[in-house]
């Protein structure tokens, strides 16, 4: 999987792109928790381009969701596809992962 980075001063927003799976899910793990060491605990990740989600991609999600609220921050969701959406909401992580439609919605309250 790969994934674009943007720093946006306040929070930074991580776009994946691809399968979000077993394969992939411990890089953007990895890079979350390094955000969050660094101070940036203020994350979005914009779903657009992943087109498949399974339990690894979840769970990297509510890890990097739970190191980011430890540090006095937040991780978000937005754009998320039909698929992530589905599986969101089949496991109830719809209401700890909220789903916003776009970034700009996700990180308005920052």
């Amino acid at each position: 999987m790969s994934f674009e980075e943007v720093d946006k001063g306040t929070y930074v927003v991580l776009a994946p792109e691809g399968k979000f799976n077993l394969v992939a899910a411990p890089a953007l793990k990895s890079r979350i928790d390094d955000l969050v060491a660094g101070g940036q605990a203020r994350l979005v990740v914009d779903l657009h381009g992943i087109d498949f989600i399974d339990s690894s991609g979840l769970g990297a999600l509510i890890g990097g969701l739970k190191a980011a609220r430890q540090k006095g921050g937040d991780l978000r969701i937005a754009a998320a596809g039909a698929q992530v959406l589905a599986v969101l909401k089949l496991t109830n992580l719809d209401r700890i992962l909220a789903p916003y439609d776009s970034v700009e919605e996700a990180r308005h309250d920052w």
